[in-house]
Parts: C-alpha cells; structure tokens; sequence
C-alpha cells in the first residue's frame, strides 16, 4: 500500500479548508515595526555607539567562563538554531502534515521561509563583513567590512524561522498560541547561548532576532506563488502518469517475423533434396557395399543384410539420408537403433 503524499492526494483529492494567513493591518504594523528595529540595530552598530560598547562588555565578561557548569548542556542546546538539523526534523513533521491536510503547502512554506532566509541574511552577512567576539582586533570597534559573516547570527535567524513556521502553520487558535510560545522560547534561547559561547556579539543575536520575525510575517505574500507552485507540480505528475499509461508497446515491423521465446526446431529435409542444401554430401548406408559387390559379379540385392532386419519383421530404408539443417549440422536419426539377430 502506498502511504506517500501523492497516494493520500490520489484517495482524497479535495483537500479540507485550511484557514490561510493573511497580511493584516495588525501583521502589517508588526512587519514595519520590525523593519523600524532590524535598521535601528545596523545603524547603531555602523555608528559605533552604545550598543558596540555594550557587546564588548558582554564579550569581556566571558560567561562561559562565569559559569562554566552550562558549558556542555548549550554546546548541545545551539544546535537547535543550526540549519541542517532542525531543517530535516521540522521538514519530516510538515511532511507528515502534508499527508494528513492532503496538500504540499506546508513543505512549500517551509521551503519558501528558509529560501528567503539564505538571501536576506546572506547578503547582509557578506555585505557587513563582521568579524566576531574571538575573532575580534580592537577593543572597542565594531569590527565591520573585514570579512566576517556572523552579523545578524544565522543560528538566532534560523530558530526564528524554522521554528516559528510551526505556529505558522498551526490550524487552531490553541495550537498556534502553543506553538508561538515554543517557538520564541526556542529563538530567545538560541540567541543567548550564541552570546554565551562567544561566538556572536548581542548585537548580532537581537538583528538575528529581527531578521527571522521579518520572514515570519512577510509569509502571507508569499501564499500565492506557493499556491501556484503547488498547482504546478500537481499538474505536471498528472501529465506524467498520463504519458505513462498511454506510452505505446516497442514497435514491431510490419510483416516482419516477432521473437519467439524459444528458437524453432529444424524441420526434416525430404531424401533426395541434399543437393539444395549446404554442408558435406555423405553416401547412404551401404552404398560401399553395392559397390563391393558390382566388382565381384554378384547381386547385392540377393541376400539382405542382417542390419537392415528389424526385430518386429519391418524394414529400414537405410538409403534415406539423415536430415540436414540449413547450417550444415545434423540431427540424430529418428528411428530406432537396429539390433543383431
């Protein structure tokens, strides 16, 4: 039994209504004022003001070395902000949500999120060029345009992202009240163990921050073009397993002879037709013993070899030439072998 999503699709091809977001004016003004905080934080760190000497306070400070006890739990905490893992794992439960809703939006939204993901947040990374707290030159400079790529922090960015997109997704008011909640537990946690470890700067988790909340809720305009995307895919399966049942059988040409399973049994070649055929002309049975007894002066025909005698009183015709495939080679003769008297 097929269990994919294709299958539950073929079973039952009308999906049920599932309430889409939409852009709000409440979703709106959370999107322009995310937008207002996201440059208010590059701005600050490209002026080198007060949050620069706070992020080298912090990286001072050194708290995995103030509380060192944390070390080995948040090594293994901050994968949860790391893209690959947490990709497959939210990708496998939105495959099975896929299957149950009988509609491929939630992978499509999925991979819309992180798609938007790698470019707004890479292109800032590259284009900022920061470098981060172990990293760092001068105490006290923002450590900007010098071929670092941790400003924002992906880590923080993908937990937003990754697992926001569950809350996102959610069907029910509770549901997504739930998963918010786990969802910004999961990204404040990311983004403070980052600042922890010393591998980012506050700065770089608070625009980490920033960066995946955008994603989040620019999510509605992009329902359309998965829409469509999913429309399209559909279609084109349909269009193939069309083709499939239709592709004709490999032609056979016409008049022409079809392959047998088994090659055909050569037929019998009458006597006296071996001259047609290729192969060494042999002389029958006794025809050497006529000859012998021509020379003597004596009939061959007036006493009857003992080999010619069959023990149920018939008679051979042992003139009779064996028959001659068409190749040359020769079959065993299909009469019984004679005997002695």
């Amino acid at each position: 039994m097929r269990t994919d999503i294709f299958a539950r699709l073929d079973r039952e091809p009308e999906p049920p209504k599932i309430e889409i977001p939409r852009m709000t004016r409440t979703r709106l003004a959370l999107f322009g004022g995310t937008a207002v905080f996201y440059l208010a934080i590059v701005v600050a760190v490209l002026l080198s003001t007060w949050l620069v000497l706070l992020d080298w306070k912090i990286m001072l400070f050194r708290p995995y070395q103030q509380w060192p006890e944390l070390h080995a739990f948040l090594d293994y905490y901050v994968v949860l902000g790391q893209r690959g893992p947490t990709a497959v794992m939210v990708a496998a439960w939105l495959g099975w949500r896929s299957w149950r809703q009988h509609t491929l939006r939630p992978l499509l939204a999925l991979g819309a999120a992180l798609l938007l993901l790698n470019v707004t947040v890479g292109a800032v990374k590259l284009g900022l060029g920061r470098l981060g707290p172990h990293y760092a030159t001068q105490i006290g400079s923002a450590e900007l345009f010098a071929g670092g790529d941790i400003f924002p922090s992906g880590h923080t960015a993908n937990g937003v992202v990754t697992w926001g997109i569950l809350a996102y997704l959610a069907t029910t008011p509770r549901a997504r009240r739930y998963l918010s909640a786990l969802s910004a537990v999961v990204a404040l946690g990311v983004g403070l163990t980052t600042v922890y470890l010393g591998t980012h700067w506050l700065s770089d988790v608070l625009l980490g921050w920033a960066a995946g909340l955008l994603i989040l809720l620019a999510l509605p305009w992009c329902e359309p073009v998965i829409a469509r995307a999913e429309a399209f895919i559909l279609d084109q399966r349909a269009q193939l397993r069309a083709r499939r049942r239709t592709a004709p059988s490999r032609p056979v040409a016409a008049g022409g002879p079809r392959p047998a399973l088994y090659p055909p049994r050569p037929a019998a070649v009458p006597a006296g037709e071996h001259e047609a055929h290729e192969g060494p002309v042999r002389e029958p049975v006794g025809a050497g013993s006529g000859r012998a007894a021509a020379a003597r002066g004596t009939n061959p025909l007036a006493t009857p070899s003992r080999a010619h005698a069959h023990p149920h009183g018939h008679a051979h015709a042992r003139g009779e030439r064996t028959p001659v495939t068409k190749s040359g080679s020769r079959r065993p003769p299909h009469s019984r072998p004679a005997t002695g008297g």
